[in-house]
């Protein structure tokens, strides 16, 4: 059986790589509840934050115009370079793994939901959502507990 779509490159990445991601998520939420001035700025960021799909599409199509222009002008085995980049990103898109999730996810490339997750914690503290305690009746380390349970 598939894994779904939301929670397979979570499952196929080393539990201390997720650990890693996840903490600096909190990091960066706790940041904001000292600092809800600056909330705008990171979801503007957020925005343009690449996810491990969009790095992983780039990458391998990146791969493969280099090995067809390689193929196609010095030496035909730079096809096969297309080829494996072809079949791991068929992996990647059946399993939620491929050898450069590896790689990137290392770099703290998260994917679209651990994005989410933290944009969502932010408009919770920014007050977009009821339910989140106000600045003034609750520390901003509890301020940020709490968005980021909501969210999760």
């Amino acid at each position: 059986m598939l894994p779904s779509t939301t929670s397979r490159v979570e499952r196929n990445t080393a539990d201390s790589v997720n650990r890693h991601i996840r903490q600096q998520t909190e990091e960066n939420v706790a940041y904001f509840a000292e600092n809800p001035h600056e909330i705008e700025r990171r979801l503007h960021e957020l925005d343009h934050d690449w996810d491990i799909e969009r790095t992983l599409e780039a990458n391998a199509a990146a791969l493969s115009l280099a090995g067809i222009t390689l193929g196609a002008t010095h030496d035909k085995r730079w096809l096969l370079l297309p080829a494996a980049v072809t079949g791991f990103l068929l992996q990647h898109a059946l399993q939620g793994w491929c050898p450069p999730i590896i790689f990137f996810r290392r770099r703290g490339i998260r994917t679209s939901k651990e994005i989410d997750q933290e944009r969502y914690a932010l408009k919770a503290l920014r007050g977009d959502f009821g339910g989140l305690p106000a600045s003034g009746t609750a520390s901003a380390h509890e301020r940020a507990s709490k968005a980021l349970m909501m969210v999760r």
